[in-house]
């Protein structure tokens, strides 16, 4: 099929919009998986009554409970921000996406 050259930019700049729009989904997906774990990882050092411990590196080291509960706590607020900015991510390239591809459908009919 014979397309303009304007035609042909927009879908090449489709096709890059699309790319990202994938990149992002696969980092909002790591960071939701990421907050399941602190999230799991939160709730057993609020309902364990034993020593806690932290693992840095390959070793394991007794923490401070109430200090690693602030740590889990900050780490899921920052995680929580960054889903939200990749959400705002997500819907302007969506419907950046669904702009260009209707101009494309509109030029190809």
């Amino acid at each position: 099929m014979d397309m303009d050259p304007e035609t042909q930019k927009k879908v090449q700049s489709l096709q890059i919009l699309e790319q990202n729009f994938q990149n992002i989904l696969m980092q909002k997906q790591s960071f939701q998986v990421e907050i399941n774990e602190t999230n799991t990882a939160l709730n057993e050092v609020i309902n364990s009554n034993e020593d806690i411990f932290k693992v840095i590196g390959q070793v394991m080291v007794k923490s401070d409970k109430e200090k690693l509960k602030k740590e889990l706590e900050e780490k899921k607020d920052l995680l929580d921000l960054r889903i939200k900015a990749i959400d705002k991510q997500e819907l302007s390239l969506r419907s950046e996406i669904e702009r260009i591809r209707s101009e494309i459908m509109d030029k190809l009919n």
